[in-house]
């Protein structure tokens, strides 16, 4: 009862805002009243921290607020499901999926050769994507991990940074660095890079590459032109998984340049193998903010007029 109550009650105040039941609780009974559609959904809400904590897996407020949601959306799969999938265990820490569309994304990685995890900034898509490469690489099924990104700035020019071009490059190559820290030894990645098991590199360097028993990753796709994108679909090599991800609204490309990211899917939609997936700003796993501050910049920005055309003389 302490488990599904939460410290201090926690999880029962979450359930009380959440769910239109009343909920109350005496010894080891809880009661809950309202309409039957309410005391469904609440029966199903309970139901489902029971088996989550008997799979002997703690429960998070985001947990019980997930399962809420998840059932409250009808969704087709049972929160349990979804939140007790264990991806890697490292260092004490479990990797998750935390909402359907992470859980669909990452059963399309087992599933698939080739994968494009397409959402906002926040849904897991990258983080989930390097969890199920070290995953690969310690079952050996793959015998290497190759992490790129495309060099594109968001309003800085390369040129103008200090160093040499290691130093200029590692900017945009840190978050991957910094999610490998989560799911790798740390003192071990300086190995792994030397021996090449871990490769972390600009998209530039994997051009007239054949990349074969490697797990590749290419974050930031939507920073890609369409000649980019094809380049780096077609290093795939034998016994290679690739997953392609980014972000379709935050593209830093020179205005005339068409991202690779945007066109890819209506090329490539119908192609055996290959997945698209698509997480929404519901899928945000980061702090609780930022879910709302992605919702409220969407809003924004669908209440601003279209731009004028411009006339050229």
């Amino acid at each position: 009862m302490v488990n599904i109550l939460g410290p201090r009650d926690e999880f029962l105040r979450i359930l009380e805002r959440e769910l239109d039941a009343d909920i109350h609780v005496r010894g080891n009974e809880v009661t809950l009243s309202g309409t039957a559609a309410a005391l469904q959904l609440g029966a199903d809400v309970l139901t489902e921290l029971v088996t989550v904590i008997r799979t002997g897996q703690g429960l998070t407020a985001d947990a019980v607020e997930r399962t809420v949601a998840m059932l409250g959306n009808r969704e087709d799969a049972r929160p349990a499901d979804v939140l007790t999938h264990n991806i890697l265990s490292s260092r004490g820490k479990t990797i998750r999926p935390k909402t359907l569309n992470q859980k669909r994304y990452v059963d399309a990685i087992d599933k698939h050769t080739v994968v494009f995890g397409i959402g906002p900034a926040g849904t897991g898509k990258t983080y989930l994507a390097m969890a199920k490469a070290v995953q690969a690489l310690q079952n050996k099924s793959v015998n290497r991990i190759i992490l790129t990104r495309p060099a594109v700035e968001a309003g800085e020019n390369l040129g103008f940074l200090p160093g040499t071009l290691n130093d200029k490059i590692d900017p945009y190559l840190r978050p991957l660095y910094d999610a490998l820290h989560d799911m790798v030894d740390p003192d071990s990645i300086p190995r792994l890079l030397t021996a090449g098991t871990i490769e972390v590199a600009p998209l530039a360097y994997m051009r007239g590459r054949t990349l074969n028993d490697a797990f590749i990753i290419l974050d930031e796709a939507q920073n890609t032109s369409m000649e980019q994108m094809k380049m780096f679909l077609t290093r795939l090599g034998f016994g290679a998984k690739m997953v392609v991800t980014g972000d379709i609204t935050q593209v830093d490309l020179p205005g005339a340049t068409r991202s690779g990211l945007r066109v890819v899917q209506g090329i490539l939609d119908n192609v055996e193998d290959i997945a698209f997936c698509h997480l929404t700003n519901h899928d945000v796993v980061r702090h609780k903010l930022v879910g709302r501050i992605v919702a409220a910049y969407d809003k924004f920005e669908s209440s601003q007029p279209a731009p004028a055309p411009r006339h050229h003389r």
